[in-house]
């Protein structure tokens, strides 16, 4: 027997509603559900629109303070390109923390920006890249 496949990963996080707005304003994600879990976690359940897994943000406070470790964990996103997202970011007032970095045959690139609690998120494009003499991996 195996499992079947991926429903959800969970992050918990300090300030659930600061992280919720992040997810959905600057990545773009829907929110799918909300709830209150029996044992007094706040869950909120997001989702890219081609993706059928979700994200579960718990907030539970009884469990003390959430301290993200450097490159601990990070959550993978696919986007169109990483130019027009930088682009995106900026009228957020944000920037990569790390990237882009372009693949040598002009074939895609990743960036990370960093979520409000600190968890890393990787995105990453696929499709060509029309820069030139961009750092590559």
């Amino acid at each position: 027997m195996r499992v079947s496949r991926l429903l959800h990963t969970r992050y918990r996080l300090n300030d659930l509603e600061r992280s919720v707005k992040f997810y959905k304003e600057i990545l773009g994600l829907d929110e799918v559900r909300r709830h209150k879990s029996p044992r007094g976690s706040e869950l909120v359940f997001l989702k890219a629109p081609e993706s059928e897994e979700t994200i579960e943000l718990c907030h539970f406070p009884n469990s003390g303070p959430v301290q993200v470790q450097a490159d601990l964990t990070h959550l993978a996103f696919e986007v169109a390109s990483l130019a027009e997202f930088g682009e995106h970011l900026t009228r957020h007032g944000l920037q990569y923390s790390d990237g882009p970095t372009y693949r040598p045959d002009g074939s895609g690139g990743f960036a990370f920006i960093d979520a409000p609690e600190g968890y890393e998120i990787e995105l990453i494009q696929r499709s060509p890249v029309a820069q030139s003499g961009a750092a590559t991996y």
